[in-house]
């Protein structure tokens, strides 16, 4: 079956509201993963990192069927996959926020869980250390700049308008898979050193 558009397009008001979601989300990120919120919460606040490495797993298996189905002409599926795909970046971006709210800045090598990074820590981690900060400095960036290409590929697909939606996914697909493995992989390299 030929997909047809759901959404009226009004490109306008499409730009100004991907945009304000994008700056208002990376503004929360970014401002709330400067604040500890010191609380007593009864339960290993450490789960939401777990729940954040299952949704980017769930997330990235989901890509690559929606991207097998689309290629199979499977259009319902897709966008029900890609759909599936938003909603749950949705609830990582809760959970990514909740985790940093309750639990702070982790350091890489930190085996004590003191805070602190020592010359002895370093050494223990070695290069595996260098591997984790460049793998996290592109994660990070990447998932930053990601959100509105995520947004306006939607936009272009539910409005019809196909083929600038194939030409946006061609770049957005696979920085948005990237992004899902390695928000996984950062996440099994940093997790022995939670406190």
């Amino acid at each position: 079956m030929i997909p047809q558009a759901v959404w009226k397009k009004n490109d306008r008001k499409a730009y100004w509201l991907i945009g304000i979601f994008s700056v208002v989300v990376f503004t929360a990120v970014v401002v709330l993963g400067r604040v500890k919120l010191n609380i007593q919460t009864g339960f290993d606040v450490h789960i939401f990192a777990k729940a954040n490495a299952l949704i980017n797993s769930c997330v990235a298996v989901l890509l690559v069927i929606a991207l097998f189905a689309v290629k199979s002409k499977k259009y319902m599926l897709h966008k029900k996959l890609m759909m599936a795909a938003m909603v749950l970046s949705v609830l990582f971006l809760v959970s990514y926020i909740c985790h940093h709210l309750l639990s702070g800045e982790t350091k890489f090598g930190d085996t004590d869980h003191d805070g602190l990074l020592s010359e002895a820590e370093k050494a223990v981690v070695g290069s595996t250390r260098m591997i984790y900060y460049i793998i996290l400095g592109t994660h990070i960036p990447l998932a930053g700049i990601i959100l509105p290409f995520v947004l306006l590929s939607a936009y272009r697909a539910m409005t019809g308008e196909f083929n600038k939606h194939r030409k946006l996914v061609r770049i957005t697909w696979p920085v948005w898979f990237y992004v899902a493995i390695t928000g996984v992989i950062v996440y099994w390299m940093i997790s022995p050193y939670y406190s």
